[in-house]
């Protein structure tokens, strides 16, 4: 009998694994796949940046080398090798967590799951016993009934990704994460794209002013965004496939369906509630105690970071470690040209709440690292309590904006102040400096706007 076996290998499952491995539990993870990470490293996450990456220099090399003084011949793209070496990337990854599972000799287990009771699962014919379990088995698209995937002109992210030429006409229907980093690709690399979101405005999660300035600066480059705008019904025996918004009919080569995922919960033979979500207490555990469960088959916002961290936490508290997550701190990225980020309350969220706030905005034009790097575009913008100045909101759309949520996370995470923060030196010139500077513009303190 092992001590803890893990429902999908993504994320959250080998994560988990290796953390219960770490403090001493004899553990097997359960996985359908032919390689280990989930959706994240194979099919998501990982060759999504690795494609924004190879995009980005594609992009910079075509709009902006002559500024910086390069020149450059005939600028071509080989889709072929793009792909190649997100496929690269993408097995390197895998394999390096096939690898640390033989490091912590951890039991995988090739197949799916299915419950037999609350220590016994089936994986084929075969039955693995467990003290604990835990389930970790991620989520999938949503599709809608007039656009069913095919993964080849009706796409999936996994479709997206795995496309063999660059579509001449790609729409996009959604545009949260998904649909605008895949968009952004595909628009820098020469393709006609059009995003269409049924919400107010893109980028779901994010402060409102991040929003509009997203909005703003992917319109500019060549990004067609469609707001409070709904398919009304598609004709996809039709070449290009034509697409019904109501006002206009868009034409498509290509169309990505990006409306969001479902917890993926088939065949695990456990409980689930309307929204198709396992339900778990403060501790994660199910309606069985030794039945945890983490990630995006439980409540909250479906992200890669959250999934990990819940598993960590699920673990230490089988161990009787005292553990616990904090949610404020959970970062919600884009990975556009410019990055956005959004952690803990927007400043409607504060509102909403009834909260008085304070805030402090800086143009990354004032931060000369920015200028050095010719990307100016976007703002960071602060949220604090007016009565103590705690920071509560912490939002970035700009360059590396990923990069520079860590300090947000840090922040929040130990409580500390606009005042702390405006006051904390930041190297000189570094991006981190219009942190500072936003904290420093709550109290009209700034120095270099």
């Amino acid at each position: 009998m092992y001590d803890l076996v893990v429902i999908g290998a993504g994320p959250g499952g080998y994560v988990g694994a290796i953390r219960a491995a770490q403090l001493g539990f004899k553990t097997a993870c359960i996985e359908k796949g032919d390689s280990l990470g989930g959706t994240c490293l194979n099919v998501g996450c990982i060759p999504s940046k690795a494609l924004l990456q190879s995009s980005e220099h594609f992009w910079f090399l075509k709009n902006h080398s002559k500024e910086h003084g390069l020149k450059v011949g005939d600028l071509s793209i080989d889709f072929n090798e793009m792909m190649k070496r997100k496929e690269e990337v993408v097995k390197g990854l895998t394999n390096g967590v096939k690898s640390l599972f033989k490091q912590h000799k951890i039991d995988w287990i090739q197949g799916e799951a299915a419950f037999i009771d609350q220590n016994t699962l089936a994986v084929g014919d075969q039955k693995v016993d467990a003290k604990n379990i835990l389930i970790a088995t991620g989520s999938e698209p949503i599709s809608l009934p007039f656009l069913p995937i095919d993964e080849k002109r009706i796409l999936s992210s996994t479709g997206a990704l795995a496309l063999t030429e660059i579509p001449k006409r790609f729409v996009v229907v959604g545009g949260g994460i998904i649909g605008l980093e895949l968009g952004s690709v595909f628009a820098r690399l020469g393709s006609e794209v059009t995003i269409i979101e049924m919400l107010p405005e893109i980028g779901s999660g994010l402060d409102a002013a991040i929003q509009r300035q997203l909005h703003q600066l992917l319109t500019k480059q060549g990004i067609k965004i469609l707001v409070n705008t709904k398919v009304q019904s598609a004709n996809i025996e039709k070449n290009p496939i034509e697409i019904n918004v109501g006002s206009e009919t868009i034409l498509a080569d290509k169309v990505l369906v990006a409306v969001g995922r479902r917890p993926y919960t088939k065949n695990l033979q456990f409980p689930v509630n309307d929204k198709g979500r396992i339900e778990i207490n403060d501790r994660f555990q199910t309606l069985y105690p030794n039945v945890y469960a983490i990630g995006d088959v439980v409540e909250g916002p479906m992200l890669a970071h959250k999934a990990s961290e819940e598993a960590v936490v699920a673990v230490e508290i089988m161990a009787n470690l005292p553990s616990k997550i904090n949610y404020m701190t959970v970062p919600n990225i884009v990975y556009t040209s410019p990055e956005a980020v959004s952690i803990g309350f927007t400043e409607k969220e504060a509102q909403d709440t009834g909260l008085e706030i304070i805030k402090g905005q800086c143009s990354f034009k004032a931060v000369s690292r920015a200028r050095c790097m010719g990307e100016t575009d976007g703002i960071i913008k602060l949220i604090g309590l007016k009565s103590s100045g705690l920071l509560i909101g912490y939002h970035i759309i700009g360059p590396n904006a990923s990069e520079l949520a860590a300090e947000g996370v840090m922040a929040l995470k130990n409580r500390m102040t606009l005042k702390e923060i405006g006051h904390a030196i930041h190297g000189h010139p570094t991006l981190s400096e219009g942190i500072k500077e936003a904290a420093l513009n709550a109290y009209s303190e700034q120095i270099h706007f």
